[in-house]
């Protein structure tokens, strides 16, 4: 397994803990949370479980247990700089870049017949 994965698999963990958590504090059932989420009961055992789900499913499962304001505080909107403001006049950046090396800088000015 590659570091990655390992941190994937620690995080889904982590989530499907917190989740089941919530679910109990909340006193539903595995079956409950589905009717409420709608999604199926094994969907709530698989994010349980620290199993991969599809994003929809998550966020329904969020919403039924009043968890989706926590996502503002996991990717808060990121307003533009002033400065690319004034660049971009008003408009919203639609791409992204690719990153531009260096200039080379000019060899300094030497006399042809200097030795």
């Amino acid at each position: 397994m590659t570091e990655q994965s390992l941190q994937e698999s620690g995080a889904l963990a982590l989530i499907g803990e917190r989740i089941s958590r919530r679910r109990l504090e909340n006193n539903l059932t595995q079956a409950e949370l589905a009717t409420n989420a709608g999604v199926s009961k094994r969907t709530v055992e698989r994010l349980e479980a620290g199993e991969s789900t599809q994003l929809s499913n998550f966020l329904r499962i969020l919403r039924a247990l009043d968890l989706l304001d926590g996502l503002e505080a996991l990717l808060p909107a990121v307003p533009p700089s002033p400065i690319d403001q004034l660049k971009l006049k008003g408009r919203q950046r639609q791409r992204a870049s690719s990153s531009r090396e260096p200039e080379a800088q000019p060899r300094a000015w030497t006399w042809k017949d200097a030795s």
